[in-house]
């Protein structure tokens, strides 16, 4: 999902879409497809919407181990909207889907082995953080392996955060009657979790989400080490 405004960031990278607020150098989106490179995938589908030309000319001049394709938003359709159109344009039965401007250091192949091992009814497998002393995100309560809510953002010492990154049944969220517009976290995640159809997968792994100035500082920092 790369269509975000950076509202939150505009002091900071100007009119730039959030992917693409530079990073040591580079836009965040190029962590993300070099973290994709180390596990492995062989193809991504980016959601464009605000300023999708910015991020099109940085991709011709990538070179990258696999196939990249792109849908764009002709008008904000939110989460939900991005995600469906790039569904549309997948070909495989799941598909891990990734927030543009979060990075979470999961393995995808042990997340996948995972999500093919719960109930056949389950929808999508979603990551976990473990988070404490924070206020900025809400938490997420589950019974065993599975999520049975969804709760505000407030203070808390400690909980489960949604680290963002999600594999989804691509066939059951096509079929799901939503409007043209809607929330993927709203509209899906919450709507749907009281159906007990919904995997939490925890990890530990580092975690980042630069949507404000702050943690995009310490992007700066962190990234130096990690990459």
């Amino acid at each position: 999902m790369a269509g975000g405004l950076g509202t939150r960031l505009r002091g900071v990278i100007g009119e730039q879409p959030k992917c693409m607020a530079p990073v040591n150098g580079q836009p965040f989106l190029h962590y993300l497809l070099k973290y994709l490179e180390a596990q492995g995938c062989t193809k991504v589908i980016l959601s464009l919407g605000y300023r999708h030309e910015v991020v099109i000319d940085w991709l011709k001049e990538q070179s990258f181990p696999f196939a990249i394709d792109w849908v764009i938003e002709q008008e904000p359709l939110g989460t939900g909207g991005g995600i469906k159109l790039a569904l549309m344009a997948a070909t495989e039965e799941t598909v891990f889907v990734l927030n543009g401007d979060t990075f979470f250091d999961v393995s995808l192949s042990v997340m996948e082995a995972f999500h093919q091992q719960q109930p056949s009814d389950i929808e999508a497998t979603i990551t976990l953080k473990e988070m404490r002393d924070f206020e900025r995100y809400g938490t997420v309560s589950v019974a065993g392996n599975i999520i049975t809510a969804f709760e505000e953002k407030q203070a808390r010492a400690h909980g489960l955060i949604n680290g963002g990154v999600y594999l989804v049944n691509r066939a059951s969220f096509l079929t799901r009657p939503f409007p043209e517009k809607f929330s993927f976290e709203k509209d899906y995640l919450e709507s749907f979790v009281n159906r007990q159809q919904f995997s939490g997968y925890a990890c530990n792994g580092y975690f980042i989400d630069i949507g404000v100035p702050e943690d995009y500082d310490k992007a700066q920092e962190d990234f130096k080490a990690l990459f």
